[in-house]
Parts: structure tokens; sequence; C-alpha cells
């Protein structure tokens, strides 16, 4: 019988020594004989299909077809069914091989390439790598095999990150790997290739304790020595890149000494092959490594042969009966090697329903420039047989991928432990303030300041400095489910403090400015200031917050959220980086809910400083400290204006964000108690107003107080009716001046002739109807013996004359010239 043998250089010895002891043994065909027709195809697929063309059509009859090269078997065996042939192959491994629908006819002693990917993912298991990457030539085999890797990886729960693939050239492949941070690599292809990329490995440092490549086990021994004119790096950058890494090779060669069917241990068989390759050395051999399974491929064909003669010689038939249109002996054939079962001398073989061989892997690691065996696995069984010896450049495997170890930022205890002793200073003098305005509530002065108002100021000012404690709690100080209730205290805290502090700061302002700003001519009308209406106001706004916060807190609750910062490399020289992690308060519509509130309460603000400056020169006793008011407004509005917005762009930043807001609070707290309370603790102390007011009252009761607002208005029409007064008493004043100037000035004229005439003649009578000529000298008082009564004006205007020329404050009613300077 004859078969066609495309084979290589140490695969022809081993087979031909498997046909020359068949031919010996009398129990195997005894009366037939086995011939072996030869030629090498390289692994060319178009001299393949010239040679095959050759076999077939050349006398004798072939049986039997023996590829070795994937992409030869594939072209033989797809075409061998048109002759009813049997395909056998020792060296094909390409997963796409196992589809009976393509090649019917096909067996091979050679496993599956996808036989290795089972005893990667146990690698990658016991190794516990859950990230990988690929490279691979782009070729059938390689690309089937790869598919059927992501397949199984996918069952196990490992990812492959990176897949990339090249035609001839590695550079760009390898780049990628790179740059995408790929540390676990399984390559795919064949042994000039990977020259070729471990060449660009060296190149981009893809190699050394962070990585580790997985390759194919059939390579020579020396591949990465074999100086190789297509690639630019030396054999020792090709050492320095190579070297760790790790192989897995189907088992050739049966590790046990056991005698099979040949009767040879894989010992002996060793020794037999090196004797017919004449010394050469086996590294530089090439199929060395296949040699084993091309003899195992031979017995298999005989073995099925001979159990192919009793059925035949059953039917009528003899095997040299067979031609390439007797469809009857092909599948005699076919069903004897379907179910072939012996011990060869690369172990037990056997084939599965899609004809390949089923056999262990063999696990080995380059080593200091050689390989080591590290295990075994069995498929079959799933059993993983461990040697220990496997060493790493690193202290153990790498991680497939950097370690990234997430560590949360918290705030610093310093400034937090700071901050918190400013803030509880602040409620200790807010509680001294209230304390000081609820004892002396009966005191005039401070009942004139609303200390119902203030002391509501004083509530919300402790509440604000309240919420700095749980401002800087954070997953340091509880646990993440706890987190939650911390977010919902900082809301209600800053919510309610602010709207008691600075809406009873507002309700004053507004009500000073609402009942003391009026026209003129409607300040009679004003109405009494009733306490009820400023409290209902201060309720107005605490309503709308509470409604909006619970609002808020239903439809969008607040809840823990990770913010998460750039990775960093420790100082250290470990492979691994730092990624941060902020705990923030926040919810699904955050920024919508926060533009509401801060709306809402700018306006308030602008309204507040408006307001103080409109009402800075109102004086009024029933709200006496609203310039106190307006001042803390003042602070409280720029501090808030400024601190919302910088503290929402420094909401990464834990330390400065918690500073900036917690300062801000615990300074407009500081200056709004000390505006509006230290005054009035300065006054009733340091003038004892507080002994006299309350005698006071206890005299006059509740009367008092609240005949203070008319007496002021009745003195004020008082003070305005004596001021006209006295614009026309100077009015008269000043023409009467004008009168008596006119008359000094005729007697002045009148004297020198009256002294001529007394010198010639006797004086004449003086008239004595001109009442002129009957008044004094100026400055000279009336006569007492003169009857005749001066007009009303005269006689007035000479008792409001005096010598400095203005008019004497003493001639007015004491009574009424207090009032005019009040």
């Amino acid at each position: 019988m004859s078969g066609g043998w495309p084979g290589g250089q140490a695969c022809l010895p081993a087979a031909q020594m498997a046909l020359d002891l068949v031919n010996n043994r009398t129990d195997i065909l005894p009366d037939y004989e086995l011939e072996l027709i030869h030629y090498d195809s390289r692994c060319d697929p178009g001299e393949a299909t010239k040679l095959l063309y050759d076999l077939l059509y050349t006398e004798p009859i072939k049986i039997v077809l023996m590829p070795g090269c994937s992409s030869v078997s594939t072209l033989v065996a797809e075409a061998a069914r048109m002759w009813n042939l049997i395909v056998l192959s020792y060296g094909s491994s390409s997963p796409a091989l196992s589809n009976r629908q393509r090649f019917p006819t096909f067996f091979r002693t050679h496993p599956s390439a996808t036989l290795h990917n089972p005893t990667r993912v146990q690698l990658f298991q016991k190794w516990k790598w859950t990230k990988i990457a690929t490279i691979q030539q782009t070729t059938e085999v390689f690309t089937s095999t790869l598919d059927d890797l992501e397949q199984r990886v996918k069952e196990a729960g490992i990812e492959i990150s990176v897949r990339q693939s090249f035609l001839t050239d590695p550079a760009v492949a390898v780049k990628n790997l790179k740059r995408q941070d790929a540390r676990i690599i399984v390559g795919l292809f064949y042994e000039t290739e990977a020259r070729k990329v471990f060449c660009e490995v060296y190149k981009e440092k893809l190699y050394g304790k962070k990585y580790v490549w997985f390759l194919i086990g059939w390579y020579a021994d020396n591949w990465y020595k074999i100086k190789d004119p297509s690639i630019n790096c030396t054999v020792e950058n090709m050492k320095e890149a190579v070297e760790g890494h790790v192989t897995t090779e189907i088992v050739m060669l049966n590790p046990e000494t056991v005698r099979g069917a040949s009767n040879l241990t894989s010992q002996e068989f060793l020794a037999q092959l090196m004797s017919k390759l004449g010394g050469k050395n086996p590294e530089e051999t090439g199929g060395f490594q296949e040699a084993p399974l091309a003899y195992d491929a031979v017995w298999a064909l005989a073995l099925a042969l001979n159990k192919t003669v009793g059925p035949l010689k059953a039917k009528g038939h003899r095997l040299e009966d067979f031609n390439y249109n007797n469809k009857e002996i092909t599948a005699e054939i076919y069903r004897a090697l379907n179910t072939s079962s012996f011990e060869g001398v690369s172990g037990h073989v056997v084939f599965d329903a899609q004809g390949s061989r089923m056999a262990w892997t063999l696990i080995e690691q380059l080593q200091g420039g050689s390989y080591k065996k590290i295990g075994y696995y069995d498929m079959t069984k799933g059993n993983l047989s461990w040697f220990h010896n496997d060493k790493w450049i690193g202290p153990g495997p790498p991680a497939d991928q950097t370690v990234v170890i997430q560590k949360l930022r918290f705030l610093s205890q310093k400034l937090f432990v700071s901050v918190s002793v400013f803030a509880g200073l602040g409620i200790l003098l807010g509680i001294v303030c209230l304390t000081f305005n609820i004892y002396n509530s009966n005191v005039r002065y401070i009942q004139n300041s609303q200390p119902y108002l203030n002391n509501m100021t004083a509530v919300g000012c402790m509440m604000a400095l309240a919420a700095v404690f749980p401002l800087g709690i954070d997953g340091r100080h509880v646990r993440r489910s706890q987190f939650p209730v911390v977010c919902q205290f900082r809301l209600w805290l800053l919510g309610l403090g602010f709207s008691l502090a600075y809406g009873s700061m507002f309700t004053k302002i507004w009500w000073v400015h609402t009942v003391f700003t009026k026209k003129d001519e409607k300040k009679d009308k004003r109405k009494h200031l009733e306490p009820w209406k400023l409290y209902a106001t201060v309720g107005v706004l605490l309503v709308i917050d509470i409604l909006s916060l619970m609002i808020w807190q239903i439809v969008d609750p607040l809840h823990i959220t990770v913010e998460k910062f750039t990775k960093e490399a420790p100082k250290e020289d470990i492979d691994v980086l730092i990624e941060p992690l902020l705990e923030h308060c926040s919810s699904e519509k955050m920024n919508t809910w926060l533009g509401v509130v801060y709306g809402y309460k700018g306006l308030l603000l602008l309204l507040g400083i408006f307001l103080a400056y409109e009402t800075k020169s109102v004086s009024t006793e029933k709200i006496n400290d609203h310039r106190a008011v307006g001042m803390a407004i003042y602070n409280v509005s720029v501090l808030c204006m400024i601190t919302a917005p910088v503290t929402m762009i420094l909401s990464s930043k834990q330390d400065a964000s918690f500073a900036f807001a917690s300062l801000a609070i615990v300074f407009s707290v500081y200056i709004t108690l000390v505006v509006l309370f230290v005054p009035k603790m300065r006054r009733l102390i340091t003038r004892g107003e507080w002994q006299s007011d309350q005698q006071e009252t206890m005299k006059t009761g509740s009367s008092t107080n609240n005949n203070d607002e008319e007496k002021s208005r009745q003195l004020e029409r008082e003070n305005k009716e004596l001021q006209k007064i006295i614009q026309e008493k100077e009015e008269r004043v000043s023409e009467l001046r004008n009168q008596l100037s006119e008359r000094q000035a005729l007697r002045s004229r009148r004297r020198p002739s009256t002294t001529n005439q007394n010198h010639s003649s006797p004086p004449l009578p003086t008239p004595q109807n001109d009442p002129k000529s009957l008044l004094p000298p100026p400055g000279y008082p009336l006569p007492a013996s003169d009857n005749h009564s001066l007009p009303p004006s005269f006689s007035n205007s000479s008792n409001l004359y005096q010598p400095d020329g203005k008019i004497s404050r003493n001639n007015c009613h004491t009574s009424r010239l207090q009032l005019l300077y009040k």
C-alpha cells in the first residue's frame, strides 16, 4: 500500500522507522507491505497542490495522504474526499481542520491548537489573572485558535482587553500593546514572525518583571538565537527580551516509560531516531519535536488497515481492490481510524469525533536561556500536575494590570479640630447672648430692640455653628451606610440656621424700611408697629425653607457619591497606582436644587443690603438696633455671596472647601453676635440702665412703654410750631431795625439846623401830635412821665431789641425753649 508524504527532515526518518517495523511484524498486515512515497511541500499550499496532482495521477494508487503543515492539510483534506482518500496528518494544529462538514475524511495525531487554550485558561486562573492581551499573525490557524480562546476565557470570567494582529510587520501592534498597558500577552505566530515580534518587544521594553508572554511550544529551542536578516536586534537583545516567557505544547513524547504497540519506549525511540539523523543537532533539525507524532501516525494507519481486513473480507473485498471510486473501503478505513486506541511513543493515541488527537499539554518556561518543564495538564480529566519550579524576575507572577489601590481622601484632622474649637466657642457666645437677652427682656432699652427677634438670631447662629461639625465628618468617622444621615444634618442645620438668623435680621430691617421711610405728609398716618407681624414674617421665611428642604429630600434625597481623581504613582518602585477617592453629599439633580436655593437666598441677601442702605439714616426707638442689624447684614451677605460659588469650585479639594465654608460660617456668626449683643451689654453695664429701667417699669407699668411713641410725636409737633414763631419774630425784628435806622438818619440831619436857629430866634414849640417826636434816642428807655402810648409793635420791638442786635432766647417761654433744640 502507498501513502503520499509531504514531510519534514526529522519526521521522514521517524515515519520510515515505523514503516520498517510494521512491515517486519507478521501480526500486522501479513499479506501486505506498506510503501512510503514522500515529497517535501515546504508548507507551501501552491507547491502542495502540484505534488498532490503528481501523487494522484502516477502509479501506484495511494490509499492515504499524510500532509504535515496546517496550510497544506487544509488544501489536501478538502480535496481528498473527491478521490475517497483518507487524510492523516502528523503536524497540523489548525482548529479549522476540526470541521467535519468541510473535512469529512481528515484525522491527525497532532492535537488541535485549541488544545493549548484550556491549559492557558488553567494557568490564568492559577495565577489569578483576569485581564489578558493577544497578538496574532493573520492566518487562519491563529485566527481560529484565538476565537476559541476568546470564548473559553469569557466563560472563565477573564477579559481580553487588547487584541492586536499583523500580517508581516508587528511593530505597530507591539506599540499598541505598550500603549494600552498590556501585561499578560498571548502570542500566536510562526517562528520567523516570533523573532520579529520580540525584536520590537525589546525596543519597546515590553518585557521584564511586569510582563508575561505565552508562546507556542513547537518552536526550536534556539529559535531566538538564529540569525535573521529581517530583524536588527542582536542575540543578546533577543535573550533579554524572551527571558521568562511561558510555552504550552502538546505532549509529543510520552514522559512515562511505557512500551506501546511498537514495543518501544519513548527513550528508545529517541535513541533510534538520533542514529537515523546521523548525529544532527535536534535543535537545528526541523520537525524534530513532531517526529513521535509522525511515528505514531504510521502505526495508527497500520493498525487501522489491519482492522479493516476482516470486515472487508466478509464483504468480499480486499485492500488491494481500493481505487479512487470505492467508497466502501474508504468507509471501513475511516471506521477503523475513528476507533483507534493504542499506546504510542507520544502517549495514548485516540481521536475525538472531529478526528483530532486527545493529549496532554506540556507547560515550559524559559529560565536562564533554556526551557524548563514546570507542569502538565490533562484536559480530559482537568488535572494540572505542577512541579513548583516556575521562576520570575520579580517576587512572583506579575499582576495582569497595574494594580490600582483606591484610597479615600479625608479631611485634615488638625483643621477640623481647630475650626470645631472656634465653632464651639461661638456656640458658647451664642448661649451667653441668648441668656443675656432673655434675662434683661424687661429693660426698656432691650424691649425697644425686639428681643424675641434677637433670640431667634442667636438660636439661628448656634444652629449654623453646629452645622460645622457634620460638615467635617467623613468616612474616617462614620461608616458608609451612615454617611447620608450626616448629609441630612448638614443640609437642615445650615438651612434652618440661616432662616432663623438672617430671617430675623431681615424682618427688622424690612419693617423699619416699611414703617419709617414714608413721605413727610404720610408720617402722621403711620401705624403702630405690632410685634406679631414681625414674628409672622420670620415664620413665613422659615416655612418656605422647611417646605423646600422637605420637597428636596422626598423627591431627590441626598446620598453619597464618590469622585475619582487621576491615578497617582507612589514614590516606591512598585507596580501599583493609587486612585484617590472623595466622598460627597449629592443627589441626582444637585445643581438644579442648589440653583433654586442659592437663587432664593441670594435675592434675600441683595434685598437685605438694599434695605440696610435705605434705612441707615432712620432713627426710631421702637427698633433701636436696626443700624447694627444693617451692619450684620452687610457682613453676612458679602461672606455668603463669596463663599457659595467658591466652595462649589473647590469641592474637589476637601481641606480648602471645608476651611472656606466653615470659616465663613464662623466669621459671619461671630460678627453678627458681637454687633447685635455686645453694644447692649456694654450700655447696660456701664450706665446701669437695667436698674433704673426696671424700677421705672415697676412703678409705671406697661403704660409708659405704650405712651412713648405718642409723646415723641407731640413733642415733634410743638417743636415745629416754636420754630415757626421764632422765624416770624426774627422777621419782625429785622423790619424794626430798618425803621430805627431811618429815624436816626433823619434826626442827624435836623440837629445842625436846629442849633443855628437857637442863636437867632427863640425855640419853636414842639408839635404834640407827632408820635415820632416823642420817641427817645436809640438805646434809651421811654420816660416814665410820658403818658402818650406807643404803638404795640414798637413796644414789642423795644422789649425784643438787645444791644447785640439779636433776639434774646430768654424772651421765649422756658417750657418751649427746651423743645427747640431737643
